[in-house]
């Protein structure tokens, strides 16, 4: 099998979005818009209320699927198609935004810190308008497999030792996994030829392929092949991977759309000042 190697790592870069949300931002910026077909890669985490406490007031989405992984924390949730509640350490928030949705996402303040991630994929131009959808899946329904190394892997999507993720039925046939190294372990998966394949490192550092230690916080994007081989240096490390099948399609972002044409974001905000976004 082809190993995975190290393409280029990407420090965040600070940003803040929604009312004042203070994050880390890995894809959505000047030095990577996208990564086919990751259009979005935010890393939000504070033990400070100012930085996070104003959250995301309600606002619209057209043409991806949304990710919201909490690691820590909560965050009030509601939506135009009647969805509402609390995800908190561990949950996770998949909404396919599809022909359009409204949502708000606003974090609680409690006694531990915020920490978690969102992540947004692009749909394909055949997806773009079907129907939106929405799941919410708690951190009690996300198998944990654990290996005989002590690595711990939490299969948001994909499948890990015959082990299926909680999240399926998703057009990008993704894996998103949350993987805890020990120091010195290694974490072997193999990525279908083909997918983009991408590491988030939150903890700790790795090695890829002789790439020499890569430090927390870095994003780094992984050469194609068979197989994703991933180092623990001397503690602990702590990284998601994240794979899907890239679309290869033309695409106009502006701000919480992605369409495929100038004239589909105008429609887009043509109905959003109409009141005709929501198609029910």
């Amino acid at each position: 099998m082809k190993e995975r190697t190290v393409m280029k790592v990407v420090t965040p870069m600070a940003a803040s979005d929604g009312a004042g949300v203070r994050l880390k931002r890995s894809i959505g910026t000047p030095t990577l818009d996208h990564l086919d077909p990751f259009f979005l890669l935010d890393h939000f985490g504070s033990e400070n209320a100012a930085d996070y406490i104003a959250g995301f007031p309600m606002h619209p989405h057209r043409g991806i699927e949304t990710i919201t992984y909490m690691l820590d924390g909560s965050v009030a949730h509601r939506d135009s198609l009647g969805n509402s509640g609390v995800i908190g350490a561990g949950d996770v928030q998949w909404m396919t935004a599809g022909s359009g949705i409204l949502h708000e996402e606003m974090p609680k303040v409690g006694p531990k810190r915020l920490d978690g991630f969102q992540i947004w994929v692009n749909l394909p131009a055949k997806l773009k308008m079907t129907k939106p959808r929405y799941q919410d899946v708690p951190s009690a329904r996300i198998p944990e497999v654990t290996r005989p190394d002590g690595t711990r892997i939490r299969v948001v999507a994909g499948d890990v030792d015959g082990v299926a993720g909680a999240v399926r039925e998703i057009y990008a046939d993704p894996t998103y996994l949350d993987v805890a190294l020990p120091a010195g372990g290694t974490f072997e998966q193999p990525v279908p030829a083909g997918h983009t394949a991408l590491l988030y490192v939150f903890q700790g550092d790795i090695e890829v392929g002789g790439s020499g230690a890569i430090p927390s916080p870095r994003l780094v994007i992984l050469s194609d092949g068979d197989v994703a081989r991933v180092h623990a240096g001397s503690a602990p490390a702590r990284f998601l991977l994240l794979s899907a099948q890239p679309l290869a399609e033309p695409f106009v972002r502006w701000g919480p759309f992605v369409m495929n044409t100038q004239d589909e974001v105008a429609v887009a905000l043509k109905e959003l000042r109409d009141g005709t976004f929501i198609k029910g």
